[in-house]
């Protein structure tokens, strides 16, 4: 077990990424911790120490519990890219005019930040929900902006509609940076007023001073998802990708025409997919797609062939060595694999992948259900019309 913080050591407690530090007993807002930890408001997404109305912003803790489907935030540990969606979250008010002024903060942040004036930009310190009560795990410091990003895709208003209503909201990218631990006495000093201390993180200090990002970048461990992994735990992406496993059990064409919309679904996850052809059957029952992989910029850009095996089967049914031996033996020299699958890869078949370096890319169940989020389908009933309008039953 990792870090773990009770409630009556918060504040005087240092924040260690991927520590969890405790709620209170109480079922109300005396029992947050963040506000605790930072002396920062206690609810919301946006937790600000400081002055609002001149923009004198001392410090933002930022609450995410990763699993909103409306506003999927995202941490990529491999990168230290963080996406935040703002905090005008309903139709019926200006972009700004948020009662917390979370967006306020955002659009004057990221102001700063590309008018190169970092000194005026306060440290974020980030959080998500752990899973149990109210207790939150620190993901890390965050500053705005991220290296792979240009300052014009950063932070950009999208359009949303909610009950036939249409509202914008913020979508912003952050970078965490590689500070294991922040310190308690620089928490106290930013409290106190005093951000540029002795106490303050170096990688923190270096970009203010020069704008160099050093993201926290974690890269993996050779390892496979568990079934439980896998399978949505989200109740609606479970509902998504159970539509879509009912939708082709009953289609004239069967299993197969299940693979145009998995061919579909890696397009979606991936733009540099830039085209698929499906393949006529195999003897053996199964049937490709195969397509191009486009790498660098148009003008330059080098070309890499994939081919993709998919499968739609029901949740408790899950791929062997059988099904992903059978993509793994038709990959040609210097050519990768996409497997898709509605369900699960087992246990065994996932590790001889990973174990044996096989350029095989697993899409599964919950994959499936977060690559249709992210391009805006969100309901049960979003997901039947798409698959009514683009894969009808003919």
């Amino acid at each position: 077990m990792g870090t773990y913080i009770k409630f009556e050591d918060l504040i005087h407690a240092d924040l260690t990424v991927e520590a969890i530090y405790e709620g209170g007993p109480k079922d109300n807002v005396s029992a947050d911790p963040i506000s605790k930890l930072l002396k920062c408001e206690n609810m919301g997404g946006f937790r600000i120490l400081g002055s609002k109305k001149n923009h004198r912003y001392r410090l933002c803790g930022i609450y995410t519990d990763l699993v909103n489907p409306d506003w999927p935030d995202i941490i990529e540990k491999e990168t230290g890219k963080f996406i935040y969606f703002g905090d005008n979250r309903d139709h019926g008010k200006n972009l700004h005019e948020t009662p917390k002024g979370g967006n306020q903060l955002l659009k004057y942040v990221f102001e700063q930040l590309h008018l190169g004036n970092r000194i005026s930009i306060p440290p974020f310190f980030i959080f998500s929900k752990s899973g149990r009560r109210r207790d939150v795990v620190f993901q890390g410091i965050a500053v705005p902006g991220h290296p792979d990003i240009n300052d014009t895709e950063d932070l950009v208003a999208i359009w949303k509609l909610k009950k036939g209503k249409r509202f914008q909201n913020y979508k912003s990218i952050f970078t965490i940076l590689d500070v294991a631990t922040v310190k308690r006495d620089w928490i106290e000093d930013i409290q106190n007023g005093h951000t540029f201390t002795s106490n303050a993180p170096k990688e923190w200090l270096e970009w203010v001073e020069t704008g160099f990002y050093k993201p926290l970048v974690a890269e993996r461990t050779i390892e496979h998802r568990t079934r439980e992994e896998q399978i949505p735990s989200s109740p609606i992406r479970y509902a998504m990708v159970e539509a879509i496993i009912e939708h082709f059990k009953g289609h004239p064409k069967g299993e197969y025409a299940f693979e145009e919309c998995a061919a579909l679904l890696a397009k979606m996850m991936d733009s540099n997919i830039i085209n698929y052809d499906l393949t006529r059957p195999w003897r053996d029952g199964g049937r490709d797609a195969i397509g191009k992989y486009r790498i660098g910029l148009n003008q330059n850009a080098v070309y890499v062939d994939f081919a993709l095996e998919v499968k739609c089967k029901g949740f408790s049914s899950g791929s062997g060595i059988k099904d992903t031996s059978r993509l793994i033996s038709r990959l040609r020299y210097r050519q990768f694999g996409i497997f898709v699958t509605t369900s699960y890869i087992s246990n065994q078949a996932y590790e001889e992948i990973k174990a044996d370096g096989h350029p095989v890319l697993i899409v599964c169940a919950n994959d499936i259900g977060l690559i249709l989020e992210t391009h805006g389908y969100r309901t049960v009933e979003n997901v039947k019309e798409w698959l009514s309008n683009l894969f009808p039953y003919l």
